[in-house]
C-alpha cells in the first residue's frame, strides 16, 4: 500500500524554481519555472535551518517591485520531493 505524501505546491503568485549558481550573502540565481532567472534571497528564517545548493528546487514569492528579477525563497524541497511534483506536473520547463 502505497502512503500519500502532502506537499507544498505553489499557490498566489509563488513559482517553482531550480538553483542555478549559489552568489553568496544569502543570495543565489535560481531558473524559474515561468521561464525567467531571478536572484533570489534566502531569509534568516531558513538560512541556518534549510541548506541549500545548486539544483535544489525551491519555492519562490517574487517581488512585489522587480518581481521579474528577484524574489523570496519559500520553501526547498527534497530530491523526493521534487521527483514527486514532476510526477504530478508542477515541473514541465525544469530538469531534476
Amino acid at each position: 500500500m502505497e502512503e500519500e505524501i502532502r506537499i507544498r505546491v505553489p499557490r498566489d503568485g509563488e513559482v517553482l524554481g531550480k538553483v542555478v549558481n549559489m552568489l553568496g550573502a544569502n543570495r543565489l540565481l535560481a531558473e524559474c519555472e515561468d521561464g525567467k532567472e531571478r536572484i533570489c534571497r534566502i531569509p534568516g528564517r531558513l538560512k541556518k535551518r534549510v541548506w541549500t545548493r545548486t539544483d535544489d528546487i525551491v519555492l519562490i514569492k517574487p517581488w512585489e517591485a522587480h518581481g521579474d528579477e528577484r524574489g523570496d525563497i519559500v520553501w526547498r524541497y527534497t530530491r523526493n520531493q521534487a521527483a514527486t511534483l514532476k510526477k504530478k506536473g508542477y515541473l514541465k520547463n525544469i530538469e531534476i
